[in-house]
Protein backbone atom coordinates (compact mmCIF):
# COMPACT_ATOMS: atom_id res chain seq x y z
CA UNK A 1 0.00 0.00 0.00
CA UNK A 2 1.59 3.59 -0.93
CA UNK A 3 2.30 5.44 2.02
CA UNK A 4 3.48 8.86 2.96
CA UNK A 5 5.16 9.70 6.33
CA UNK A 6 6.82 12.65 7.07
CA UNK A 7 10.69 12.55 7.87
CA UNK A 8 11.82 13.30 11.18
CA UNK A 9 13.22 16.53 11.21
CA UNK A 10 10.02 17.36 8.59
CA UNK A 11 12.70 17.96 6.12
CA UNK A 12 10.07 16.19 3.27
CA UNK A 13 7.87 13.47 3.11
CA UNK A 14 9.03 9.65 2.69
CA UNK A 15 7.15 8.06 0.01
CA UNK A 16 6.67 3.86 0.30
CA UNK A 17 5.44 1.20 -0.68
CA UNK A 18 6.25 -2.44 -2.37
CA UNK A 19 7.61 -2.51 -5.80
CA UNK A 20 3.92 -2.57 -7.88
CA UNK A 21 2.59 0.35 -5.80
CA UNK A 22 5.69 2.54 -6.80
CA UNK A 23 5.62 1.20 -10.48
CA UNK A 24 1.97 1.42 -10.95
CA UNK A 25 2.36 5.46 -9.44
CA UNK A 26 5.16 6.11 -12.04
CA UNK A 27 3.67 4.81 -15.26
CA UNK A 28 0.49 6.09 -14.20
CA UNK A 29 2.31 9.63 -14.31
CA UNK A 30 3.98 8.78 -17.17
CA UNK A 31 0.73 8.38 -18.80
CA UNK A 32 -0.67 11.15 -17.56
CA UNK A 33 1.66 13.77 -18.54
CA UNK A 34 2.34 12.89 -22.23
CA UNK A 35 5.98 12.86 -24.08
CA UNK A 36 7.86 16.23 -24.33
CA UNK A 37 6.27 16.91 -27.41
CA UNK A 38 2.65 17.42 -25.26
CA UNK A 39 1.97 19.88 -23.24
CA UNK A 40 4.72 22.86 -24.23
CA UNK A 41 4.19 25.36 -22.06
CA UNK A 42 4.05 23.05 -19.00
CA UNK A 43 6.96 21.56 -19.84
CA UNK A 44 9.15 23.03 -16.50
CA UNK A 45 6.48 21.65 -14.02
CA UNK A 46 6.41 17.86 -16.40
CA UNK A 47 10.55 17.76 -16.13
CA UNK A 48 9.92 18.35 -11.94
CA UNK A 49 7.47 15.81 -11.94
CA UNK A 50 10.32 13.02 -13.96
CA UNK A 51 12.96 13.59 -11.66
CA UNK A 52 10.33 12.36 -8.99
CA UNK A 53 9.64 9.76 -10.65
CA UNK A 54 13.34 9.17 -11.27
CA UNK A 55 13.41 9.03 -7.66
CA UNK A 56 11.10 6.75 -6.76
CA UNK A 57 12.26 4.03 -9.75
CA UNK A 58 15.83 4.16 -8.30
CA UNK A 59 13.74 3.44 -5.33
CA UNK A 60 12.46 0.08 -6.89
CA UNK A 61 15.86 -1.11 -7.86
CA UNK A 62 17.30 -0.52 -4.54
CA UNK A 63 19.53 2.47 -4.65
CA UNK A 64 17.15 4.27 -1.31
CA UNK A 65 15.33 2.72 1.74
CA UNK A 66 14.24 -1.28 1.91
CA UNK A 67 11.86 -1.85 4.68
CA UNK A 68 9.64 -4.77 5.79
CA UNK A 69 6.39 -4.55 6.72
CA UNK A 70 3.80 -7.37 8.05
CA UNK A 71 2.05 -8.48 5.41
CA UNK A 72 -0.76 -10.44 7.84
CA UNK A 73 0.35 -13.82 7.69
CA UNK A 74 0.62 -15.34 11.09
CA UNK A 75 1.37 -19.15 12.26
CA UNK A 76 -2.16 -19.55 12.93
CA UNK A 77 -3.02 -19.30 8.73
CA UNK A 78 0.47 -21.40 7.96
CA UNK A 79 -0.95 -23.89 10.13
CA UNK A 80 -4.44 -23.43 8.64
CA UNK A 81 -2.87 -23.67 5.37
CA UNK A 82 -0.34 -26.32 5.77
CA UNK A 83 2.24 -23.60 4.65
CA UNK A 84 5.17 -21.40 5.18
CA UNK A 85 5.40 -18.29 4.27
CA UNK A 86 6.81 -15.16 4.92
CA UNK A 87 5.01 -12.53 7.81
CA UNK A 88 6.85 -9.69 6.29
CA UNK A 89 6.95 -7.70 2.89
CA UNK A 90 9.76 -5.83 1.40
CA UNK A 91 8.81 -1.68 0.72
CA UNK A 92 10.79 0.82 -0.99
CA UNK A 93 10.98 4.54 -0.20
CA UNK A 94 12.59 7.77 -0.67
CA UNK A 95 12.18 10.78 0.79
CA UNK A 96 11.62 13.68 -1.19
CA UNK A 97 11.61 17.54 0.01
CA UNK A 98 8.71 19.00 1.11
CA UNK A 99 8.23 22.24 -1.07
CA UNK A 100 8.68 19.45 -4.17
CA UNK A 101 6.53 17.04 -3.28
CA UNK A 102 3.84 19.91 -2.46
CA UNK A 103 4.78 21.16 -6.13
CA UNK A 104 4.14 17.53 -7.85
CA UNK A 105 1.04 16.84 -5.83
CA UNK A 106 0.05 20.30 -7.39
CA UNK A 107 1.29 20.05 -10.59
CA UNK A 108 -0.38 16.95 -11.32
CA UNK A 109 -3.42 18.37 -10.89
CA UNK A 110 -2.55 20.84 -14.38
CA UNK A 111 -2.05 17.55 -15.76
CA UNK A 112 -5.00 15.63 -14.67
CA UNK A 113 -6.97 18.45 -16.44
CA UNK A 114 -5.48 18.39 -20.21
CA UNK A 115 -5.40 14.37 -20.24
CA UNK A 116 -9.49 14.83 -19.17
CA UNK A 117 -9.98 17.19 -22.44
CA UNK A 118 -7.35 15.77 -24.86
CA UNK A 119 -6.70 12.34 -24.47
CA UNK A 120 -9.28 10.34 -21.88
CA UNK A 121 -12.48 12.06 -19.95
CA UNK A 122 -13.77 9.18 -18.24
CA UNK A 123 -13.18 9.77 -14.20
CA UNK A 124 -12.39 6.19 -13.82
CA UNK A 125 -9.54 6.17 -15.77
CA UNK A 126 -7.48 3.63 -13.91
CA UNK A 127 -4.42 6.06 -14.12
CA UNK A 128 -6.17 9.33 -13.17
CA UNK A 129 -7.66 7.25 -9.82
CA UNK A 130 -3.79 5.97 -9.16
CA UNK A 131 -2.86 9.89 -9.26
CA UNK A 132 -5.54 11.05 -7.27
CA UNK A 133 -4.58 8.34 -4.38
CA UNK A 134 -1.16 9.40 -4.36
CA UNK A 135 -2.66 13.00 -4.26
CA UNK A 136 -4.99 12.12 -1.49
CA UNK A 137 -1.86 10.42 0.79
CA UNK A 138 0.31 13.65 0.60
CA UNK A 139 -2.50 15.46 1.65
CA UNK A 140 -3.37 13.76 4.52
CA UNK A 141 0.04 13.77 5.63
CA UNK A 142 -0.01 17.35 4.99
CA UNK A 143 -2.74 17.57 7.23
CA UNK A 144 -1.30 16.31 10.54
CA UNK A 145 1.26 19.24 10.45
CA UNK A 146 -0.43 22.34 9.06
CA UNK A 147 -2.25 24.32 11.39
CA UNK A 148 -6.03 24.22 10.14
CA UNK A 149 -6.64 27.26 8.66
CA UNK A 150 -3.61 26.65 7.10
CA UNK A 151 -4.67 23.67 5.21
CA UNK A 152 -8.13 24.91 4.48
CA UNK A 153 -6.92 27.80 2.69
CA UNK A 154 -4.71 25.01 0.61
CA UNK A 155 -7.37 22.38 -0.05
CA UNK A 156 -9.16 25.73 -1.18
CA UNK A 157 -6.54 26.58 -3.88
CA UNK A 158 -5.61 22.96 -4.43
CA UNK A 159 -9.06 22.80 -6.50
CA UNK A 160 -10.06 26.29 -7.62
CA UNK A 161 -7.15 27.73 -9.06
CA UNK A 162 -6.25 26.26 -12.60
CA UNK A 163 -4.38 26.02 -13.97
CA UNK A 164 -1.20 26.39 -11.28
CA UNK A 165 1.41 26.24 -13.67
CA UNK A 166 1.14 27.50 -16.96
CA UNK A 167 4.50 28.61 -18.41
CA UNK A 168 5.44 28.27 -14.48
CA UNK A 169 9.56 29.36 -13.50
CA UNK A 170 9.64 26.10 -12.02
CA UNK A 171 13.45 27.54 -10.80
CA UNK A 172 11.10 29.30 -7.89
CA UNK A 173 10.73 25.80 -6.36
CA UNK A 174 14.63 25.40 -5.76
CA UNK A 175 14.54 28.59 -4.23
CA UNK A 176 11.67 27.26 -1.55
CA UNK A 177 13.44 23.79 -1.41
CA UNK A 178 17.03 25.59 -0.59
CA UNK A 179 15.00 28.24 2.09
CA UNK A 180 13.40 25.17 3.57
CA UNK A 181 16.42 23.13 4.32
CA UNK A 182 17.55 26.36 6.14
CA UNK A 183 14.87 26.51 8.56
CA UNK A 184 15.22 24.54 11.84
CA UNK A 185 12.87 22.17 12.83
CA UNK A 186 10.90 24.59 15.14
CA UNK A 187 10.53 27.17 12.21
CA UNK A 188 9.59 24.22 9.76
CA UNK A 189 6.85 23.29 12.46
CA UNK A 190 5.33 27.27 12.02
CA UNK A 191 6.14 27.57 8.37
CA UNK A 192 5.30 24.92 6.13
CA UNK A 193 1.96 25.81 5.29
CA UNK A 194 3.24 28.90 3.90
CA UNK A 195 5.43 26.95 1.90
CA UNK A 196 2.60 25.14 0.79
CA UNK A 197 0.62 28.29 -0.04
CA UNK A 198 3.67 29.92 -1.68
CA UNK A 199 3.83 27.43 -4.52
CA UNK A 200 0.15 28.41 -5.74
CA UNK A 201 0.17 32.42 -4.80
CA UNK A 202 2.61 34.30 -7.25
CA UNK A 203 3.85 37.03 -4.62
CA UNK A 204 6.29 39.16 -5.27
CA UNK A 205 9.56 37.13 -5.05
CA UNK A 206 7.86 34.58 -7.31
CA UNK A 207 6.93 37.70 -9.76
CA UNK A 208 10.60 39.25 -9.95
CA UNK A 209 12.25 35.88 -10.16
CA UNK A 210 10.40 35.34 -13.18
CA UNK A 211 10.89 38.55 -14.51
CA UNK A 212 14.61 37.96 -14.14
CA UNK A 213 14.65 34.48 -15.86
CA UNK A 214 12.30 36.26 -18.98
CA UNK A 215 14.86 38.85 -19.33
CA UNK A 216 17.74 36.57 -19.64
CA UNK A 217 15.68 33.72 -21.61
CA UNK A 218 14.78 36.94 -24.80
CA UNK A 219 18.46 37.67 -24.51
CA UNK A 220 19.33 34.11 -24.97
CA UNK A 221 16.80 32.56 -26.71
CA UNK A 222 16.03 30.04 -24.23
CA UNK A 223 12.45 28.82 -23.00
CA UNK A 224 11.80 29.89 -19.51
CA UNK A 225 12.44 26.20 -18.60
CA UNK A 226 15.26 25.93 -20.03
CA UNK A 227 17.40 27.88 -17.73
CA UNK A 228 18.78 26.54 -14.95
CA UNK A 229 18.87 28.70 -11.18
CA UNK A 230 22.78 29.28 -9.98
CA UNK A 231 21.83 27.89 -6.68
CA UNK A 232 23.39 24.31 -4.76
CA UNK A 233 22.08 21.75 -3.06
CA UNK A 234 23.83 20.62 -0.11
CA UNK A 235 25.68 17.11 -0.51
CA UNK A 236 24.15 15.57 2.33
CA UNK A 237 20.42 16.35 3.47
CA UNK A 238 19.44 15.85 7.54
CA UNK A 239 16.03 14.28 6.72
Amino acid sequence: MLSIQSTERLTGGRISGDYWDLDELINSIYEVIGDENKYYDYQGARQRILKVCLHLRKATQGECNIEFVANGIHKGIEKKKDILAPQKNVYFSVEILWPELIFTTLALNDFIDLYNEFIDGNPWNPHITTIRKFQSVVTDCLREHLPEEHFNVFIHLMFNKSPKYYRYATQYVDVLNLEYLKLSFEERKENLGAFAIRLMVEDDEYIALKDEILATANLTKHEIHELPIQMKYPDHIEW
